[in-house]
């Protein structure tokens, strides 16, 4: 077994029975007598919004790694992984407010987010060129759904 399957699977173990675990980069490294980019490889290619998971790190002395796993289910039953899933590399306003619109008829966001996510995604707040624009709306989105999807908080 390569030792990037046996980080992710010793990763993987550890959140069978929590939603959130808190670990140190360098002790894992250490553990598994590998370099701190060995672990942040695993985490980058195994440990991403689509396979489930949102990663956050500290860097420095107190730092840590939280690996977070996604709950994809709200309670109306829809599937935001499918939503996540559907977004291509980028979304034009159109294509945004409407996939916005869609996150509200479905209850998995409020009305007051809906505004809120708008105003962020407007080409007006967005000043960039195309395609830049579209590619950052769409990273937004992304990132927002990814938020939603959190149960520890």
């Amino acid at each position: 077994m390569s030792l990037a399957r046996r980080i992710e699977e010793y990763l993987k173990q550890l959140l069978k029975n929590e939603n959130i675990i808190e670990v140190q980069r360098s002790e894992l490294a250490q553990y598994f007598q590998c370099v701190p980019s060995q672990i942040n490889y695993v985490l980058s290619t195994r440990f991403s919004p689509v396979q489930g998971y949102l990663v956050e790190s500290r860097r420095g002395g107190g730092g840590y790694l939280r690996i977070i796993k996604l709950s994809w289910e709200d309670s109306e039953g829809t599937r935001t992984q499918e939503i996540y899933d559907s977004l291509g590399p980028s979304l034009d306003q159109f294509e945004s407010e409407g996939l916005l619109k869609r996150l509200g008829d479905e209850g998995i966001i409020t009305v007051r987010e809906y505004y809120m996510l708008k105003a962020i995604i407007d080409r007006d707040t967005l000043r960039l060129g195309l395609p830049e624009r579209d590619i950052i709306r769409a990273r937004i989105l992304q990132a927002a759904l990814a938020s939603i999807s959190r149960n520890d908080i």
